[in-house]
């Protein structure tokens, strides 16, 4: 088999950079080492930044996004109880987040894809990249149902995930690698109950971190800071809802229903950034090179900035044989992500409880939260970092 592009793995990165160059007339076959089915119902992220539901707007994608979508200008901040607004339209001239689940808009690029003929290979084993800077075409190789397979191209995309096989393939003397692990954890649920209000609730509160969030009007989700040893069994719906409940203080607390929960899980936080995320002829994209903690909701968001800069640079180079886009991809995305995984560090440090915090820590997270509260200027860069900051051009 050929193709131009080799696109490994179908999650977010990988699809809308299939549909991005499709649209564009680049032909592309993404390889999938799971089936459709797990894939489209990992449970993740929630909510879309302008840029993202933009785009998919622009792929023709976004009908029931604008049917069942729900459209947020602004969030909630809770210390200890106490809530108030940030104006996310109001301080970023009419920016806004779309919550609509990544279940959901995984569905959507799948549905796409079938209707218009994008190749997908599933349940590809052994997935393995050849001559990726060397004067051959890469080469791709996997098997299937036992049957060994060959995919040659003129670029991958390695949007496989932090898991991938992608990232390893770049020489251990040219890759550099950043992380930081957090010394906590999201417990998270999703119940079939209304949400506590109609935006976000991030909560820091003397007993942890919380955020009442939700996937649709009827459709609740819920977290709480744990440690990293606890485990969802030790959190039967009962302790849980008292526990947030508290955490969210008697205004928000107030507001929750309960019900029983269908899912229940515990993620680890951490930030990481692989860098360069072009080697020869491999371009990184999403989790492959950077992981962010979800505070932030950056995650999907991040992977969709990824490649629109590379299915632009990939077009360019396709149509006109410039490779100044591919040559520059990147130092671009990187200059974004950087700037993600600040703010995301920001955030969770702002309204998390870390095990070593003493009085003084305490009380100077007190006071970010309230000049935060209190200064426009401060609302201002939390609201453009929220909704998403510009794609580096």
């Amino acid at each position: 088999m050929r193709t131009q592009v080799a696109i490994i793995g179908a999650g977010p990165a990988g699809m809308f950079l299939a549909h991005l160059l499709h649209a564009a007339g680049v032909a592309v076959v993404v390889i999938e080492q799971r089936t459709r089915s797990y894939v489209e119902n990992r449970v993740r992220a929630g909510v879309l930044e302008q840029i993202t539901a933009d785009l998919m707007g622009r792929l023709g994608l976004d009908r029931r996004l604008r049917a069942e979508g729900l459209v947020h200008e602004g969030i909630n901040l809770a210390l200890d109880g106490d809530i108030f607004r940030i104006d996310l339209a109001a301080a970023t001239g009419g920016s806004t987040v779309t919550v609509y689940g990544q279940q959901e808009v995984m569905k959507d690029l799948f549905d796409a894809a079938d209707a218009r003929g994008i190749s997908i290979v599933w349940n590809a084993e052994g997935v393995a990249l050849h001559d990726l800077e060397s004067e051959r075409r890469p080469v791709v190789t996997w098997t299937l149902g036992g049957v060994a397979q060959r995919l040659e191209c003129s670029f991958v995309a390695g949007c496989d995930g932090y898991h991938g096989v992608s990232r390893s393939a770049i020489p251990a003397d040219v890759l550099r690698t950043y992380e930081r692990v957090y010394p906590f954890g999201w417990l998270g649920i999703l119940a079939d109950v209304p949400p506590a209000g109609h935006e976000l609730i991030y909560a820091n509160h003397a007993h942890g971190f919380a955020l009442a969030s939700m996937r649709s009007p009827t459709r609740s989700r819920y977290y709480i800071q744990c440690t990293l040893d606890e485990k969802p069994e030790d959190w039967p719906d009962e302790r849980f809802w008292d526990e947030l409940c508290l955490r969210l203080g008697p205004q928000g607390g107030a507001a929750v229903t309960r019900g029983p929960s269908f899912e229940k899980s515990i993620a680890p936080l951490r930030s990481f950034v692989a860098e360069p995320m072009r080697w020869g002829r491999l371009f990184l994209a999403g989790d492959a090179a950077h992981i962010v903690p979800p505070t932030g909701a950056k995650g999907l968001n991040l992977a969709v900035a990824d490649v629109i800069v590379l299915a632009d640079a990939l077009t360019v180079f396709f149509t006109s044989g410039s490779t100044a886009g591919i040559d520059a991809y990147s130092a671009r995305a990187l200059a974004r992500v950087w700037k993600a995984e600040r703010f995301s560090w920001w955030y969770t440090s702002v309204t998390h409880r870390f095990p070593d915090m003493d009085g003084f820590s305490r009380r100077l997270q007190m006071a970010e939260l309230d000049y935060i509260r209190t200064s426009p200027a401060a609302q201002r860069s939390l609201a453009e970092n929220y909704v998403g900051l510009p794609l580096v051009r």
